[in-house]
């Protein structure tokens, strides 16, 4: 399967309702649960998957995207023709950057064409999941399908901001829509629809056939969803997969989250926090891989007063050290330090976040390399917060990089 399946990974969107966290940063290169990045869990799944022939299509800010993965996924081995490639906009069909996920990939048609490649997978490489896409490349071959497209249920109230499909008994799909005002339900379940994940995988030589035909097409967004995909639904082999089923070798915790949007990042971070996680991070072969830095172990010391610090259902990564702090229900990653007397909840701290005697914080992320000031408070008052930080619109407070205090 490595042999004949290209990888293509979508990594150039700007990531606008993330802002300030893509400020420096591209989304898929956003921290997340701590150690990882965005784009670990999509890589991790093409890891376990066979999947070894990988490009990566960047766009903007993509500097810490690509140091990421320099640093931490350059394990494949070119003699053996494997590779994670990143592949910046090469403005070959012309001098704009991508009009859309079908115009990225026909601005690099040259590489799929020279891939050798009999089928292609196309991932958006920003959302966090675990998939077996081995076992998803299979059922398409069973059905000797042009297209595949991974799917899932959602609540129909949800699935207005997603590709929503109708398919037959066989699986066929016969009709879609992307991002209706008035989601067709599941039949006989009128709360659910099947709503696409962004994930296909392709034969390759119809893939290039209706790139080029979409790129000759006026009226066009040059989209997947709105507009190849509900073109050859009529015309083609197009079957759905459904997501968290019991083939693959992944287990099924059918997890799925899209962290475009503030709190949808935060809500994602909070579910790690569980008694039992929604996203199982455990299952032994089937480990998300990443870069860490070497760094000491994370400690808890008593502070000057003579007070231990207090941990309680939190997240510490290496080089982190509570000096007497409290920390409850937050997720620290790397070198962070909470001295005596502060408190921190509920919150998200990234690398390098310093937080001084006895200050506060509560449902807040702060960004990198922050000294937060010894008594001041962040997600207490939301009306000071505001005026400081950007709000979320469930009132998570947004510390921006390397921000300075007066």
């Amino acid at each position: 399967m490595a042999e004949h399946t290209l990888t293509i990974l979508l990594a150039g969107g700007s990531g606008s309702r993330l802002q300030p966290l893509t400020a420096d940063r591209a989304k898929p290169a956003v921290p997340f649960g701590g150690k990882y990045r965005v784009v670990d869990f999509t890589l991790s799944n093409c890891l376990h998957s066979g999947l070894r022939r990988v490009l990566v299509l960047t766009q903007y800010k993509s500097h810490s995207l690509q140091k990421h993965l320099r640093d931490g996924w350059s394990i494949f081995n070119a003699e053996c023709g494997e590779y994670i490639t990143i592949v910046p906009p090469q403005m070959r069909g012309g001098a704009s950057w991508y009009a859309g996920t079908a115009d990225a990939l026909y601005q690099n048609l040259f590489l799929l064409e020279r891939s050798d490649a009999d089928k292609a997978v196309i991932l958006a490489a920003d959302h966090i999941y675990r998939m077996d896409y081995a076992a998803l490349i299979k059922a398409h071959d069973e059905k000797e399908a042009d297209l595949t497209v991974a799917c899932m249920r959602v609540p129909i109230e949800e699935a207005r901001a997603f590709g929503v499909m109708a398919i037959a008994e066989d699986k066929r799909v016969i009709d879609f829509q992307e991002k209706p005002a008035s989601p067709r339900p599941i039949p006989g379940e009128p709360d659910t629809a099947l709503a696409s994940m962004g994930i296909y995988v392709f034969s390759m030589r119809r893939l290039m056939e209706e790139l080029r035909a979409d790129h000759a097409l006026e009226g066009s967004s040059h989209d997947f969803g709105k507009d190849l995909i509900p073109r050859l639904i009529h015309t083609h082999r197009v079957y759905a997969y459904r997501f968290g089923g019991t083939r693959g070798r992944v287990e099924p915790d059918r997890y799925w989250r899209d962290v475009g949007t503030l709190d949808a990042y935060y809500e994602a971070n909070m579910d790690l926090l569980q008694p039992v996680p929604p996203l199982n991070l455990y299952q032994a072969d089937w480990a998300i891989r990443t870069y860490q830095g070497q760094n000491p172990p994370a400690r808890m010391v008593p502070g000057g007063n003579g007070q231990d610090g207090l941990l309680a259902n939190s997240i510490l990564c290496g080089g982190t050290v509570i000096i007497g702090g409290v920390v409850r229900h937050s997720i620290l990653s790397s070198r962070v330090c909470v001295h005596e007397d502060a408190v921190v909840e509920d919150s998200i701290l990234f690398e390098g976040v310093t937080v001084g005697r006895g200050a506060r914080l509560r449902r807040c992320i702060v960004d990198k390399d922050v000294a937060i000031p010894p008594g001041e408070t962040v997600g207490l008052d939301p009306d000071r917060d505001a005026r400081r930080f950007t709000l979320s619109e469930k009132g998570v407070a947004v510390v921006p990089k390397e921000y300075r205090f007066e």
